[in-house]
């Protein structure tokens, strides 16, 4: 067996990016669009000692849970990764990559899952696009996504999660720079003004935001383009933001508002918010009050409690805990996120959260030791961490540990780090009582998941 031959491969299995499972000679084989109970024809790409790499070349049988992808170019992109699988199969392959996780990564025999939530239109529930911006081979401007794992744009103003509005305003987008002779970005040369689209739009609010993000620091003509734009129900922001770095990093530091204010507002639940181009705040409107509405239920407030909320972003889940506890503490590393979060809680009339600048592994643990040398116990009723993808750091973990809250609720994007990180907490003192899964992002490989964790007498 070597790179180049075919192999008649069934799909047996998915792997954690999507990409399905098949055995031939004892060697395992992923192949990227492939689903379970499919029987393809596929050819070796890569082999390592035990398993390798194919890329389809025939689908020979289809399986039961196949389905006709709604976007043409879901191969190519490689945003919605198992678009080509029912969303029921979908949703059962979520639960079980938790399970699975928990399970072999965090040693967990007796799991409390609840059922996945899932959404009832699972296409064009995205509130925000970021579109790269470049120059085709004739060198007419286009804009879309790049292929999968490449930085190569596939024009393409119509993606099935997002929203439809988001194909007229890269129409005008497109239509002003080529009037105005505005030149796109050109990242093997650092040449070029536009490099990305911002789009946001509020579901409840049905405010929309355009930002440019550009390499310089004015756009010529730029009244042009907001004359065109704000002809768009609903536009209520455009800016630019700058960024004249060599980097694949999006977001410059500085955003400059050409027209209307700088942030538009959404509602989740009763908790109104407002959003700026650099805010943090969940793609998934839909299924982010029920995900916050899950962390409310598992933190079990009663009015009394003190909470703790880290990595808390622009305060969403921490206004959400405000209506039912007695004190909320959020903190965040970003500065303006915290400003945003400190406005939407008067927004909001909610004066029992307060907010601080930080790394939350650093804040918590400061904040222990200080109350410890001042001969006083931090105390906390509920802790809810929310972190990036690598999960909490092993400081962080110690420090909730040794603050001992009666209930720690740990909402994840990544259930591998957050399988690592409960095995440590439940080695020191806590029970996993509940979790479950929640389809933040429709035909993608990626889910949340909320748990909650309970302490226990040792």
């Amino acid at each position: 067996m070597q790179k180049n031959d075919e192999l008649i491969l069934k799909i047996e299995d998915m792997g954690v990016d999507g990409a399905g499972i098949g055995k031939s000679d004892g060697m395992t084989f992923f192949v990227k669009d492939a689903v379970i109970g499919d029987v393809v024809r596929a050819k070796i790409i890569k082999l390592k000692k035990t398993y390798g790499y194919a890329r389809l070349m025939e689908l020979l049988e289809a399986s039961a849970d196949r389905v006709e992808p709604n976007c043409p170019y879901y191969r190519q992109c490689g945003g919605c990764q198992i678009q080509a699988l029912s969303y029921e199969k979908q949703l059962e392959f979520k639960e079980n990559k938790v399970r699975n996780n928990l399970e072999r990564i965090g040693g967990f025999t007796k799991i409390p899952m609840e059922p996945i939530v899932g959404m009832d239109e699972p296409y064009h529930y995205r509130n925000k696009a970021q579109f790269p911006v470049g120059t085709d081979k004739e060198g007419h401007i286009v804009t879309g996504f790049y292929a999968g794992r490449t930085h190569t744009i596939i024009p393409n103003r119509d993606c099935a999660l997002g929203l439809p509005v988001n194909r007229e305003i890269l129409d005008i987008v497109i239509d002003f720079m080529e009037k105005y002779h505005i030149s796109a970005y050109d990242e093997k040369t650092g040449k070029g003004l536009v490099r990305h689209v911002l789009i946001r739009c509020g579901f409840s609010s049905q405010e929309k935001m355009v930002c440019l993000i550009i390499n310089g620091k004015s756009l010529p003509h730029g009244e042009k383009l907001v004359e065109a734009l704000r002809k768009i129900d609903g536009m209520t922001s455009v800016s630019l933001n700058c960024n004249t770095e060599r980097t694949n990093v999006i977001l410059g530091h500085k955003t400059i508002v050409l027209w209307g204010q700088e942030y538009i507002t959404d509602q989740i639940g009763d908790i109104s918010y407002e959003i700026s181009p650099v805010s943090f705040y969940q793609v998934n409107p839909v299924q982010t009050e029920k995900l916050y509405g899950l962390a409310l239920e598992y933190a079990d407030l009663h009015g009394e409690e003190t909470v703790w909320d880290l990595y808390c972003g622009i305060g969403t889940i921490s206004l959400f805990l405000a209506q039912k506890a007695k004190q909320v503490y959020g903190v965040e590393i970003i500065p303006q996120a915290i400003e945003n979060a400190k406005r939407n809680a008067v927004k909001n009339g909610i004066e029992n959260a307060e907010f601080f600048v930080g790394k939350s592994e650093e804040v918590l643990p400061e904040f222990y030791e200080k109350e410890a040398a001042a001969g006083r116990k931090a105390y906390a009723d509920v802790i809810v961490v929310d972190p990036p993808r690598k999960g909490c750091d092993e400081k962080l973990l110690d420090t909730i540990v040794k603050m001992a809250p009666d209930r720690v609720v740990y909402v994840s994007c990544d259930s591998a780090t957050l399988a690592r990180d409960l095995k440590i907490l439940c080695e020191q003192g806590y029970e996993l009582k509940r979790v479950r899964a929640v389809d933040q992002f429709c035909h993608t490989v990626h889910t949340e998941a909320v748990c909650c964790l309970h302490r226990v007498n040792m």
